[in-house]
């Protein structure tokens, strides 16, 4: 591509997130804290250790989230991230079961994600099938697959190293109480938490400084232009598609080092809680708009309204009509936006 495409390639990229959009959120952001403090504002909620388990819940969220972030952005949708969590989780366990060391029965588990976004890739662009169709039969095979392999049964009993990642903490500090037993000082920051914050600062570079970030983003403002200009759409999408998948086995690992067994039922209607991330994040369903920092506030926009209302003893189906309602609303003031 030459000098020109690229350059023309980089204001097609910038045009829209060239805004106001990061001031907006962190407003959002602490209006939303203050209404939270406000309404959950007692000492269990505002203590460290609640705070450090919100990372932990949210990081699951947050790694679909930045995933779902890059296929909303070139114009696409994944409604498979849940189940292939699922499928990687238990291929991952399945390995580590039969043997093989966990490093590399993760790795297996993270290769899997990364097919399932490869085959939808390959169907979207390829076949030309609408994202929608073909991301909702890729969550059905996922699905069946994952119950296929494992009997519809969980797979338990993987040993303290699988465990490590999804549980383990950095800087945990333990002392020596009164009566002479050990007593934890300091939990520690999830190792979840940083390797979210590890993967955001990732793909945050590579969308603004490298060139398939600017691609990403032309591609969902302009898809025409963008072929005009040199840019290989189909290989846009496709990479996106792959990254996707890989994030979504990277959640699935961590998901079920968390549990410690790996359960293929796992990750039901997850895939909605990374659109809503993306979305409450500023994410255009238009394409062409979204930040890895804004989905990075949407998932722990959910992560505390979760974790307040099961503090303050509201109903799971009443929490999903809230978070359903924050949707509807951030998709309405996109729409606003756009239309000015």
């Amino acid at each position: 591509m030459s000098v020109e495409a690229d350059r023309l390639v980089g204001r097609l990229a910038g045009f829209k997130i060239s805004s106001d959009a990061l001031h907006k959120l962190s407003a959002l952001f602490t209006l939303f804290m203050l209404v939270a403090l406000f309404a959950f504002g007692n000492a269990a909620f505002l203590s460290v250790g609640n705070g450090l388990t919100v990372l932990l819940q949210t990081s699951v969220i947050g790694l679909l989230g930045i995933g779902m972030t890059l296929v909303i952005v070139t114009g696409g949708i994944d409604l498979s991230v849940g189940s292939v969590l699922a499928l990687s989780g238990t291929v991952a366990g399945l390995a580590v079961k039969a043997g093989i060391p966990v490093p590399l029965g993760m790795a297996m588990g993270i290769g899997v994600g990364a097919l399932c976004g490869a085959v939808n890739g390959i169907v979207i662009t390829k076949m030309r099938i609408t994202p929608f169709v073909a991301t909702l039969g890729m969550m059905l095979m996922a699905r069946g697959i994952a119950l296929q392999i494992t009997g519809a049964a969980p797979i338990s009993q993987l040993g303290e190293a699988f465990g490590r990642l999804g549980n383990g903490s950095l800087f945990r500090v333990i002392g020596m109480g009164g009566n002479g037993l050990p007593k934890v000082i300091f939990p520690g920051i999830p190792y979840p938490a940083i390797l979210l914050l590890v993967v955001a600062v990732a793909v945050a570079f590579m969308l603004r400084r490298r060139s398939i970030g600017r691609h990403i983003y032309a591609t969902g403002s302009n898809e025409e232009a963008a072929r005009l200009s040199g840019v290989e759409v189909d290989r846009t999408k496709f990479v996106a598609y792959v990254m996707t998948g890989a994030l979504a086995g990277l959640a699935g690992i961590v998901l079920m080092s968390r549990l410690v067994t790996a359960q293929p039922n796992e990750g039901v209607m997850y895939e909605l809680d990374a659109i809503a991330a993306a979305v409450i994040g500023g994410a255009s369903l238009m394409g062409g708009v979204g930040t890895v920092s804004g989905t990075m506030i949407g998932a722990f926009i959910i992560g505390v309204l979760r974790n307040g209302l099961n503090m303050a003893g509201v109903s799971a189906f009443i929490q999903q009509i809230i978070i359903g309602f924050v949707v509807i609303m951030a998709v309405y003031v996109d729409q606003l936006r756009s239309r000015r």
